[in-house]
């Protein structure tokens, strides 16, 4: 048989096993037959889907989101009552851009209708994705696994207990210990002798000084998203639909305040359909869409400020100004330092949480294929000064997606190396978000008025003082093989190979603000828009309605932790034991 035979069997073969193997078991399972509840949309009102179907009308618990938040508690709630949980994407499983380390980058690349994640630009000039899949932000990010501070728990009137009950429930089922590859051991000495200790060694805690977290990816590679806390569901009494696009809550209004009473979403094909909650007291809808998401479909359901409803010709249901306000988005800077041999692929495994505000953390070596040379990848793009031949002002989405296709391809060197990124812990820079139209299938318009504080400016400043000690220590000096590279050449890099559209200044390497401005990105841990006390009560129900909450990152005023995701999921478990033992109390058995 031909080489060049071989070789696509070889790659066959390798694609049927990724869409064979059962993420959470390991075993050589269908998907399906472990998630017998997981079904397209357009199958929703077909009766020879599933005996039941015909029959239950009505559900306990509608879900809209099957996310980070969303699919634990969608397989709390259904410990106890029937549940449908909606997903406007597919399902993770057989998706090997989203199921490998290896194709990270990938996702974040592909701007086509069906990717797994949605791209947009923020007004500010930045690129930036929202998830699209079962499993949300856990099927895109880079896996790092780090829980909120004492804190943060305290701040937000959680009840620390079960806290600390709903974060192993999460762990045990997705989250490992990371293989630690060289660069980033390198980082984490490098931190430690420039002062940003103890080395707290591996940790899911949020301690000041270096840590090694947790990682949603296996010691294979393989991701393991929230989609997988779906195997704690009670299969009879849960339904999940992917391809769900819901378009919006439907409310009863002839009460004294208006009452949620289901959703409106199409499925793939385009048909229309209705959902709704059963009449039972406690019966609820729950929105679970994210940052993003979330305050969208409160605006396009008639919950936001009533002059711009009005202008989209949106029926009023609840006048709250709030909604899509206060939004913030943690800004990134990164710093690209080369090295004299290839790296191996790594994402985020160590941090450096410091008293300053700013988080220190590292990747390394995307990526060393010629597919994906061909991609742009967002934090980790080395596609250095190629598109700064387009001017600012130019860079329209299909201005880029031409230079993608045309550019000259890039050599492996240029992947030789690794990222320091500088994250801002709290950023006060507030933006907001507003209706692009009527279409939820379209992104709003979306500002976080990035530095527009001068504490957050302050801050990235340390986070790059930071950053220059750390390429300059033995660790570091060791890793690089005593190339001593001089810190204006590598912000000069930086500079160039970051892709936003926020034009660049002369100055950039001399003055460590403007870097600052000119470089900014986006490491997806936006949050706000339906904060609590404003948009949701303390126990996260949409104030001016009954029967609906918003349980997400939306309601956040500040990020927790160093990377947000574990509190999300936990959040979701953590509001699914709430809900239930308020409920049920003691006979709720969770």
């Amino acid at each position: 048989m031909a080489l060049n035979n071989i070789h696509h069997l070889i790659i066959l073969s390798l694609f049927l096993l990724a869409t064979l193997i059962t993420s959470s078991q390991g075993d050589y399972r269908l998907w399906q037959d472990q998630y017998p509840f997981i079904r397209r949309a357009s199958l929703f009102s077909s009766p020879k889907s599933s005996p039941s179907d015909g029959e239950k009308k009505e559900y306990d618990y509608i879900v809209v989101g099957g996310g980070t938040a969303g699919c634990p508690l969608a397989a709390t709630l259904s410990q106890n009552y029937s549940v449908l949980l909606l997903e406007r994407g597919g399902v993770p499983f057989t998706n090997i851009n989203v199921s490998f380390l290896s194709n990270f980058h990938i996702t974040l690349a592909d701007t086509s209708p069906t990717s797994a994640s949605q791209y947009f630009v923020s007004t500010d000039g930045v690129f930036n994705a929202r998830a699209r899949v079962l499993g949300g932000g856990t099927s895109i990010n880079a896996g790092f696994y780090t829980r909120a501070s004492t804190r943060y728990v305290k701040k937000a009137g959680w009840d620390a207990k079960l806290v600390n009950e709903s974060y192993p429930w999460v762990e045990k089922q997705v989250v490992h210990e990371p293989v630690f590859e060289r660069w980033q051991r390198a980082v984490r000495d490098s931190l430690v002798e420039v002062g940003i200790a103890p080395n707290n060694g591996f940790t899911y805690d949020h301690l000041y000084g270096t840590k090694v977290g947790g990682t949603i990816f296996d010691r294979f590679g393989r991701r393991h998203t929230a989609a997988e806390l779906l195997a704690s569901a009670n299969a009879e009494n849960i339904n999940v639909l992917v391809h769900a696009r819901v378009q919006k809550i439907i409310f009863e209004t002839t009460g004294p305040k208006p009452r949620a009473v289901g959703v409106h979403f199409k499925d793939e094909t385009e048909a229309q359909h209705v959902a709704h909650i059963s009449k039972r007291r406690g019966s609820e809808i729950t929105v679970t869409c994210g940052a993003i998401g979330s305050p969208q479909l409160l605006l396009l359901s008639g919950i936001g400020p009533k002059a711009d409803l009005e202008k989209l010709n949106i029926s009023v249901v609840h006048d709250n100004k709030y909604v899509g306000k206060h939004m913030a988005d943690n800004p990134l800077n990164t710093v690209f330092v080369p090295f004299n041999k290839p790296v191996k692929q790594s994402l985020i495994e160590t941090v450096g949480i410091t008293k300053k505000g700013v988080y220190i953390e590292a990747s390394s070596g995307f990526s060393q294929s010629t597919d994906s040379i061909q991609c742009h990848h967002g934090v980790a793009s080395a596609e250095i000064g190629q598109l700064s031949t387009i001017p600012p002002r130019r860079r329209t989405r299909e201005a880029i997606e031409a230079f993608k296709r045309n550019k000259k391809d890039l050599p492996h060197e240029a992947f030789h190396g690794g990222f320091i990124l500088g994250k801002i812990a709290y950023p006060k820079s507030k933006g907001q978000l507003v209706l692009n139209n009527t279409n939820v299938d379209d992104n709003p318009i979306i500002t976080f008025n990035y530095f527009s504080h001068p504490r957050d400016l302050q801050q990235c400043v340390q986070g790059i003082r930071i950053v220059k000690k750390l390429v300059r220590s033995k660790p570091f000096l060791n890793f690089t093989k005593g190339n001593q590279q001089t810190m204006d050449k590598l912000l000069n890099m930086s500079v160039t190979a970051n892709i936003n559209m926020i034009p660049r200044h002369t100055n950039d390497t001399k003055s460590l603000k403007q870097f600052c401005r000119d470089t900014v990105i986006s490491i997806w841990h936006y949050h706000g828009g339906c904060h609590v006390g404003q948009v949701v009560k303390t126990d996260y129900e949409v104030i001016g309605v009954h029967r609906l909450r918003v349980i997400d990152g939306s309601t956040f005023r500040e990020s927790p932790g160093t990377n947000p995701q574990a509190t999300v999921m936990m959040l979701g478990r953590y509001m699914g034991v709430k809900i239930l033992r308020d409920r049920l109390g003691r006979s709720a058995g969770v």
